[in-house]
């Protein structure tokens, strides 16, 4: 499943902008996987838990999702290149009214639990990155 599924699923993921649908889709799509490798219908009236249990399993696709994107952001603030400057810029001018769209870094600031220029800043030393990741991924706010 790790090697053949979730490589196809995953393409790109780096750059995807999470919502709340995506990530509901994306736990949808991790348990229809599990359920059709075990032969198991929704008919069958079996909990998404049990299956988990039977499999010997945590539901990880949309933590791995999360650690590549964090790795992504690292890799990008340390290569000192025209992203970085994309990444700090601001377009003149006035927004659109209504609410604002979700933005990339929207999705570091939740994981990190920090600014952006706070995460910048521990990302350009790759120890502190790696330590502040797994902290973000040792803490999920799901469950």
């Amino acid at each position: 499943m790790r090697a053949l599924v979730w490589p196809v699923a995953t393409y790109g993921c780096e750059s995807w902008t999470l919502k709340a649908s995506d990530k509901k889709r994306i736990a949808e799509f991790e348990m229809t996987a599990y359920r059709r490798m075990v032969r198991i219908s929704w008919k069958d009236h079996r909990t998404n838990q049990s299956i988990l249990e039977e499999l010997d399993t945590n539901a990880r696709l949309l933590n791995d999702i999360q650690q590549r994107k964090l790795w992504y952001f690292g890799h990008v603030v340390r290569a000192d290149n025209l992203c970085i400057s994309i990444l700090h810029g601001h377009i003149a001018g006035t927004r659109k009214r209504g609410r604002p769209r979700r933005r990339w870094t929207d999705d570091i600031k939740d994981w990190t639990e920090l600014p952006v220029a706070e995460c910048m800043r521990t990302a350009q030393d790759r120890t502190a990155w790696r330590a502040k990741v797994s902290l973000a991924l040792a803490f999920d706010p799901q469950e």
